[in-house]
């Protein structure tokens, strides 16, 4: 049975307290990236469950990535976010190590100078432990793994966030998401060769999608045995294509009790080395149409760890 800290899962949390042995925080920022997946620039329509603020993006911004340069308005922000972060980990959470976390939209597209511009300049702004880069499976290649190979051999721990969602092709084209499930291995594949670190993204209850496409899904996943999972629960902005779907009464979002039951299935068939990073999504509960009224994440986690142990459930129980 699983046993770190008598927990049920390896949590982020844990293992970053086992890492550092003092306070760790990420330092999420937005720096202007887009994605290919919106063609017309960040405010035009990507993934239909995705809004304007691409993964809660603080600031909305257009120009950056098509220049290799990094502007003066960019770095200002840049720093500005920055600043900002970390005063309030160090005051509200006592941090002590800082990783930086490109969050925002796709944080690999953009020509390769400019990439390295960005990293460059975020990274000079603290004395950052890890390097983590959240992007999509068709905005990683060759070059691109070899640049974030770069920040490795420096001493950075370098993380990729990879948003797989669903391993259904089928699904995926149905939220237009804009690649493959083909793509997603390729991408795997080209970071795994160097050495990076990686953390998939999935989203439960994705249109046309329940238990068994989900645990598919989880399996698919577990054999490649990443060293990290992020689960989000689907979220319907207002401001996404998939909310005029959910208002014609076409599409709905999990029940608390039905995520409950999908996040567990997906923790007992991940390896135990699997980190589970994230068990529900963020958004601001004024923007999104659904859920309303979901648990917060505290309160998932507990009930998460509270129905694994009434289930004698445990992380890796289903690893095959």
């Amino acid at each position: 049975m699983h046993n770190v800290e008598d927990e049920l899962f390896t949590s982020y949390g844990t293992y970053l307290k086992q890492k550092y042995g003092a306070p760790a925080f990420r330092v999420g920022l937005d720096a202007g990236f887009s994605c290919p997946n919106r063609l017309s620039g960040r405010n035009s329509p990507g993934c239909c469950y995705c809004d304007a603020f691409g993964a809660r993006a603080m600031y909305q911004r257009t120009k950056g990535a098509d220049s290799d340069q990094v502007d003066e308005d960019l770095k200002a922000d840049i720093q500005e976010q920055t600043d900002k972060a970390v005063r309030f980990l160090k005051k509200r959470y006592g941090a002590e190590y800082f990783l930086l976390y490109f969050q925002a939209f796709s944080s690999t597209y953009g020509t390769l100078q400019h990439l390295r511009n960005v990293y460059d300049y975020a990274l000079s702004l603290q004395n950052y432990r890890e390097l983590i880069i959240s992007t999509r499976p068709d905005c990683i290649d060759e070059q691109k793994a070899d640049l974030l190979l770069e920040y490795k051999e420096r001493g950075y721990d370098v993380w990729v966030e990879l948003g797989l969602q669903s391993a259904h092709d089928k699904t995926l084209e149905r939220i237009n998401r804009g690649h493959s499930v083909s793509d997603f291995e390729d991408a795997y594949n080209l970071l795994r060769k160097r050495g990076i670190k990686i953390a998939v993204h999935l989203i439960f209850g994705l249109p046309g999608e329940g238990s068994s496409e989900i645990v598919e899904t989880c399996k698919y996943v577990a054999k490649l045995k990443p060293e990290g999972l992020k689960i989000h629960n689907l979220h319907i902005p207002y401001n996404s294509p998939l909310y005029k779907d959910f208002s014609a009464g076409k599409v709905s979002v999990p029940t608390v009790e039905e995520h409950l039951d999908y996040v567990i299935t997906a923790i007992e068939h991940m390896p135990e080395s699997t980190i589970i990073m994230r068990l529900t999504c963020d958004s601001q509960e004024d923007e999104r149409a659904a859920p309303k009224n979901f648990l917060k994440k505290t309160e998932f986690y507990n009930l998460v760890r509270n129905e694994m142990k009434k289930r004698n459930s445990f992380q890796g129980r289903l690893f095959l």
